[in-house]
């Protein structure tokens, strides 16, 4: 079969088109032929940084669609020609997908294999942030950081549906900010300015909940921006500075709370919160709640051509690889 994997660090142009053997499933696992992979942000530092890799060859690539191929013993619930999402810790860049099966979906009724493609990792992450770690009560302000992101573009929907006051967003840009007000926001701020936008527009308040993907300064600035007895959630750290400590003299005064979340992690220490986290958040879009629209799709090839438009910091929604022809 055909796989995308990478032997050294590097540019995009690690990135390599190889021909390997079939894979079958082990105990309690499964295999997909997949149909779409999603393309994340963790797949880059994997390739750049060696983020989460364990040892090279690498193969990139968390969440797949697809048809099940064969099931392994032990397996209930899931059988051959079953169309499913799938939620993995690495090695989706394939033509055929191993998988844990208590983190492989099968898709709710009306979902198609692209658009599930871009389910797994997003849409369960947002919904964690607003309403299990970040609990976002109706009438609470939000203000998230990357907003025209797939999370982003995802959180700033649930938390309209959720009764939010008002929803705020953090961009790089004029056109993501575009991109982000069709999805949920009332106001997007450009720049690394927005604590002071924060302030204006909430006059003088602060949010209730920020979400953060970035970290270092950017999440200094954000923890500045909540207001009394509000909670930042941490999701991330694109800006690869160094991990920081926060503690009494930043919290104690005003009653904030700091918040951390990865639905990987959370896969790894509790695999069936991950699944009963991605039935209640794959409903809000079988439902039609959430829209996540597809920017950009490239054949498996052109892996490297996905990781250069997403590393050029310009693409928003989420971005996909076609497997199957």
């Amino acid at each position: 079969m055909r796989a995308v994997e990478f032997h050294e660090y590097g540019t995009p142009d690690v990135l390599k088109l190889v021909q390997v053997e079939t894979p079958e499933p082990g105990p309690g696992q499964v295999t997909v032929d997949a149909a779409y992979v999603g393309v994340n942000f963790a797949d880059l530092k994997a390739r750049a940084e060696g983020y989460r890799v364990q040892s090279l060859p690498f193969r990139p690539g968390l969440e797949v669609s697809g048809r099940i191929r064969a099931v392994g013993d032990g397996v209930q619930g899931l059988r051959p020609g079953q169309e499913v999402a799938a939620l993995v810790g690495g090695g989706a860049y394939a033509e055929v997908v191993v998988a844990d099966a208590v983190t492989v979906f099968p898709l709710p009724e009306g979902l198609d294999l692209r658009t599930a493609a871009t389910l797994p990792t997003v849409v369960p992450t947002a919904y964690a942030l607003l309403h299990e770690v970040g609990r976002l009560r109706a009438g609470e302000s939000v203000l998230v950081q990357g907003a025209a992101g797939g999370i982003g573009t995802v959180a700033g929907q649930l938390a309209r549906a959720a009764g939010a006051g008002a929803v705020y967003g953090v961009v790089s840009s004029a056109a993501k900010a575009e991109h982000a007000l069709e999805h949920g926001y009332d106001e997007v701020f450009v720049g690394d300015a927005f604590a002071d936008d924060v302030r204006r527009a909430t006059d003088g308040k602060g949010v209730d909940l920020v979400l953060d993907p970035v970290g270092g300064d950017t999440l200094r600035r954000g923890l500045d921006a909540l207001a009394v007895f509000g909670r930042l959630v941490s999701f991330g750290n694109a800006s690869g500075a160094e991990p920081w400590h926060v503690g009494q003299p930043e919290l104690y005064a005003q009653g904030r709370s700091v918040g951390g979340f990865s639905i990987l992690g959370l896969a790894q220490s509790a695999p069936e919160e991950v699944r009963a986290l991605a039935e209640r958040a794959f409903r809000t879009v079988s439902d039609g709640t959430v829209s996540l629209p597809v920017t950009a799709e490239f054949p498996l090839a052109d892996a490297a051509e996905a990781h250069r438009l997403m590393g050029g910091r310009t693409s928003t929604g989420k971005l996909l690889l076609r497997v199957a022809d």
